[in-house]
């Protein structure tokens, strides 16, 4: 019974405004809008409580508040009050009369132009101009604001007498906005809302220059966005897609977490690796740009001219000043000589003087460095930036891109098979039941297919090919012509696996392995049939490869073989890691998934530099 008091005691108290705002989040004076919009009553339940919201506006409306009524008469209400005589209308000027007709002809205009209540109004000239008006005219202002917690917005109600500043400045698009008041059910019975703020204080205003705000009310293409990169978070989709991007990440420590993996850190910058790699230095060669285009012969050529000019003007008695003036000139083209010469000597005189004493790169990969952990922890992972400096620019390829790696001991192809398969459908599943109001935004302005392919994956089984089986299936195609003919030995084309998954597993996600040996890495584990070697990519459609795997080679001679295969330049910074097969080999492999191009799939976006939020790649980082 005392139990049963307390609870409706609770109840009667959530119906009283509480004096003091209710703080339901950690670190800031504001409650965030995801506690309010996303709990499962829509926030209805929170009415009457007091709270501080903070967030940008995403749309605006004011409605012109009723003409407050007369004041009361100085006589008794029961007496009669006689009515003006009938001449004063005589005394009424024509201004008079217009004036008194400007609320018709401005509802007449909003009427024509579409508008009415969802339009914004047409204010007094002293209000826009910022000069002060005899009686300045009082609005409601019904804001959209967005924290960026939630995809939702809460509506906020102001009265533009709380600001100084000017109400169409305070309308503005990207207006912040911090606000305390009381939430209260919308008094309008049509409103979308269950719950909006009536506000009774402003405590803060961050104003934007419309004239200089580059996001419009209207929703503009992603594409045009990349170009205020440091504004485009604030757009509802950029939102979403950062939000579901955080989720995978949160979504990938937590698959390996519970798997029993280490976390572990691995360098970005490395001495090792494959491919095109971005170099780091810190000579900037200034000397050779300042002579760029001089050649090591040209100069000799001139001092040997410089020098015949000197012996002439010695034989022919020139004054002292002359011949000194020629044998500084000879002495700068002598120094300039040495310099060249100095730059063409071997690396290694160089290398000495850069900051690491060797050439050092931006990782392109960080599995290297986790097989030297997973000999020792048994299974480890990690999640970094990774470059390439590969001159590509197109829909799939960026410059830095951030990967999910891991690496496993006593383990081989078909395990790091079933570890992508797994992870793979985990982060599909993950994002279906932790972020469904984003995915149901992005199913609606993105792509409508988004949720159900998530599903479809998240539930099935994934086919697995080898890369044999493949090419046969390419060969087979009556249907498709390929600009590259599919034939056994060439690398996959984005247009092979287009159709591999669209054709052929019919939208499904399916894995591919047993790649030919000169289509993947060195390290790469050797089949038995001495021309596949154990690796494997993990393709889905529309995107192509999201995770690559390989079992390694565990074994020192064929490993030793291939590092010489690359060069006599290859094997002096390989030595750590063919330490690894010297002492305590044991097989193992390993997975890396391309984070972004897991958001590609997860979001329906077609441009991977929506992905992220400061996209790097051939010719552009513009902040």
């Amino acid at each position: 019974m005392d139990s049963h008091r307390k609870t409706h005691q609770r109840e009667d108290e959530d119906d009283v405004i509480s004096p003091k705002p209710v703080a339901l989040s950690k670190y800031s004076n504001r409650i965030e809008l995801k506690t309010l919009l996303e709990r499962s009553d829509g926030g209805a339940r929170l009415a009457g409580k007091r709270v501080v919201i903070g967030g940008g506006v995403k749309s605006s409306r004011a409605v012109k508040k009723d003409s407050p009524p007369p004041p009361p008469p100085s006589q008794p209400s029961s007496v009669a009050v006689p009515p003006p005589p009938s001449t004063t209308k005589s005394n009424i000027s024509c201004t008079e009369i217009i004036q008194s007709k400007m609320n018709i002809f401005r509802k007449l205009f909003d009427v024509l132009s579409g508008g009415g209540k969802t339009t914004y109004p047409i204010f007094d000239k002293p209000e826009i101009t910022g000069q002060k008006a005899t009686s300045p005219p009082e609005y409601t202002i019904y804001f959209l604001i967005s924290d960026g917690s939630s995809v939702n917005s809460l509506q906020v109600v102001v009265d533009s007498a709380m600001s100084t500043i000017p109400t169409t400045q305070l309308m503005s698009l990207g207006t912040c906005i911090v606000a305390e008041g009381v939430l209260r059910h919308p008094l309008a019975a049509s409103a979308k809302h269950v719950i909006e703020l009536e506000a009774e204080k402003l405590l803060h205003v961050g104003t934007v220059d419309p004239e200089k705000y580059p996001l419009s009310k209207k929703q503009l293409p992603l594409h045009l966005l990349r170009d205020f990169s440091h504004f485009r978070p604030r757009t509802t989709t950029v939102g979403s897609v950062t939000r579901v991007h955080s989720a995978l990440t949160l979504a990938s420590h937590t698959f390996f977490q519970s798997n029993g993996f280490q976390y572990v850190q691995v360098p970005v910058i490395t001495t090792t690796g494959v491919g095109e790699m971005f170099r780091v230095t810190t000579t900037l060669d200034r000397e050779e740009k300042k002579h760029d285009g001089l050649s090591i012969e040209t100069v000799k050529a001139a001092i040997k001219e410089k020098s015949r000019l000197i012996d002439h003007l010695k034989r022919s008695d020139s004054n002292r000043e002359a011949v000194a003036a020629a044998v500084h000139d000879l002495k700068k083209t002598t120094d300039l000589a040495a310099q060249l010469e100095k730059k063409q000597k071997p690396k290694a005189a160089t290398q000495k003087l850069d900051f690491f004493g060797c050439d050092a790169y931006l990782t392109v990969s960080g599995r290297f460095h986790l097989e030297s952990y997973a000999s020792a922890l048994g299974k480890v992972y990690t999640y970094g930036p990774r470059f390439t400096a590969d001159k590509i620019d197109n829909a799939r390829h960026l410059a830095e891109t951030w990967n999910v790696e891991a690496e496993m001991a006593f383990s081989e192809l078909d395990d790091a098979m079933d570890c992508a398969d797994d992870f793979f459908k985990f982060l599909c599943r993950y994002l279906l039941e932790n972020r469904h109001e984003d995915m149901k935004f992005i199913s609606k302005r993105v792509d409508k297919t988004v949720t159900t392919r998530l599903e479809a994956t998240a539930s099935n089984s994934l086919l697995r090919y080898s890369y044999t089986e493949a090419i046969s299936l390419l060969q087979k195609a009556t249907t498709r012509t390929f600009e590259t003919k599919p034939k056994w030995g060439v690398d996959l084309t984005e247009e092979h696996l287009s159709y591999l998954t669209d054709e052929i597993c019919k939208g499904s996600v399916m894995i591919i392995h047993s790649y030919p040996k000169e289509v993947k890495p060195f390290y790469v584990r050797l089949n038995d049939d001495k021309k596949t070697v154990a690796a494997f990519d993990l393709v889905v459609p529309k995107v192509g490869v999201v995770i690559s795997g390989s079992q390694n080679e565990e074994r020192f001679e064929i490993l030793d073989a291939s590092i010489k295969e690359l060069g006599s330049t290859s094997r002096e910074k390989y030595e750590w890691y063919l330490d690894l097969r010297r002492h305590g080999t044991v097989k193992h492999s390993g997975i890396s998934l391309r984070m972004e191009h897991m958001l590609l799939f997860a979001t329906g976006l077609p441009d991977i530099k929506d992905a992220v939020p400061f996209p790097r790649s051939w010719g552009k980082a513009n902040n």
